[in-house]
């Protein structure tokens, strides 16, 4: 059973904002089967605003009941019954405080038409009542009372369980005492035995086609969190799912670098990041005819020896504006700023001046090799070692003159001192601009006990 309420109120804020009308519909999924409604004495002033917009004043409510003369009557006939309302909280707020002023509690499982409208039929430039009214041809009264109201919300609320092929309706309601809050579709038994472990799971819909690709500290716990969240695309994502597989990888530095390939082998409908493939545009240095070192960006086909690779300008830009920043370059001479003369950043002070001859060449091309030695750095040929996906084994991630390789497994006892042997252990994948990204990212934050490995000689690694 369904209770439609719709309230009026004085328009005061918090406890102060008592209800001046309520009706309430009852509706047993096919009709309206008993009503009530009445206006309330709300023994204080109703704002000015408020009385021209809902066309109730303090005299018309003069001789109304109180609402603790309704209230019985009111708990009664919403009891277990799914309290609707197009502004759901409001309407209930109203109801729990009156109930509270008077010593009552008011529990009941609650649902929005605004929200359902806005998952049902997405796209809408308005959501409100009116509009989607207007939109969908149900007639609503111009007087816009409580009774008004309700009657328009149970024309909206059919409207829409008739649009609701997928479900939403009922998955927005949550879980009946006993069963898992899943969407329809998903296989259950799955869903029970996934493992709290680090990995990467799928999402396939019915005819197997992967639709999402995640990776997770906790694949069970992650997986779960996607059907709580209100957004439109994880719903859409859920009701599309029919498949849930995983991947075991033990290190979460191996979930990202697998996450990462899958997306781009895949390219799943509900992944956005990462799906790009080939790199379009690099970052180059030159010297110009006064010593100074230049960095730029172009199109990859336009320079010959790239420093490093990427998806688009922006991606080009940031990266230079952050060795800006970092090591107090000039952005004039970082193809940041087309100007001559001084910088903007010299003007704030975040330039020391080559760019008014203020700072010598040699000052300054010694920051530019420091800011590009990490860089350099990436060409080098190591080895991470990370956890394993049981106790007896490691995790293997190869890189070699800077380019990633693949990772693999091996165990905790077995010694390799020749570094092409690790070659043998790992799954061969491609690198690129987001698996570089994972990498610089790790060995950035890494407490040290990752094994470096250097042209096949054991070193410990050190930043």
């Amino acid at each position: 059973m369904y209770a439609i309420v719709e309230t009026e109120t004085t328009g005061l804020r918090g406890e102060d904002n008592k209800i001046t009308e309520i009706c309430i519909l009852i509706h047993d999924g096919e009709k309206v089967v008993k009503e009530f409604s009445s206006q309330v004495n709300p023994e204080m002033s109703i704002k000015y605003r408020v009385s021209r917009q809902s066309g109730i004043n303090d005299g018309m409510v003069y001789n109304a009941p109180k609402f603790y003369e309704i209230a019985k009557e009111v708990v009664e006939l919403t009891n277990d019954c799914i309290f609707v309302s197009h502004h759901v909280n409001f309407n209930f707020n109203g109801i729990k405080n009156e109930l509270a002023s008077l010593g009552g509690v008011f529990k009941r499982k609650k649902i929005s038409t605004l929200r359902l409208s806005r998952k049902v039929i997405p796209g809408q430039q308005s959501y409100s009542l009116g509009a989607m009214c207007n939109y969908l041809g149900i007639n609503i009264s111009q007087g816009q009372n409580a009774k008004d109201k309700a009657e328009a919300t149970v024309g909206l609320l059919e409207k829409l369980w008739a649009m609701d092929t997928d479900g939403i309706f009922n998955f927005m309601l949550g879980p009946k005492p006993g069963q898992s809050a899943i969407p329809p579709l998903w296989p259950t038994l799955t869903v029970a035995t996934l493992p709290n472990v680090t990995g990467v799971y799928y999402f396939k819909n019915a005819k197997g086609k992967i639709i999402y690709v995640g990776k997770a500290k906790d694949i069970k716990q992650r997986v779960l969190s996607h059907v709580y969240s209100k957004s439109h695309k994880e719903m859409r994502l859920c009701f599309e799912t029919a498949h849930i597989e995983y991947t075991h990888t033990g290190s979460e530095l191996v979930a990202l670098l697998l996450e990462s390939d899958e997306i781009k082998k895949h390219l799943p409908k509900f992944n956005r990041a990462q799906k790009r493939i080939g790199y379009r545009y690099g970052v180059g240095a030159h010297m110009d005819k006064n010593g100074i070192a230049n960095l730029f960006y172009d199109r990859l086909s336009k320079i010959r020896s790239p420093l490093a690779c990427f998806y688009n300008q922006g991606e080009c830009r940031s990266f230079l504006e952050e060795l800006c920043r970092t090591y107090d370059l000039c952005p004039r001479f970082c193809n940041l700023q087309q100007i001559s003369g001084a910088c903007f950043h010299f003007h704030i002070k975040k330039c020391r001046g080559v760019c008014r001859e203020l700072e010598t060449v040699e000052s300054y091309n010694k920051r530019v090799d420091q800011a590009l030695m990490p860089i350099e750095d990436d060409k080098n040929t190591f080895i991470i070692k990370a956890e394993g996906r049981n106790k007896n084994e490691k995790s293997v991630i190869v890189v070699e003159n800077g380019v990633y390789k693949g990772f693999g497994y091996m165990s905790k006892r077995k010694r390799i001192k020749a570094f092409i042997d690790y070659g043998k252990l790992i799954t061969p994948l491609a690198d690129n601009n987001d698996v570089q990204k994972i990498l610089r990212r790790y060995l950035r934050r890494s407490d040290g006990e990752d094994i470096f490995i250097e042209y096949g000689q054991e070193v410990p690694y050190s930043r």
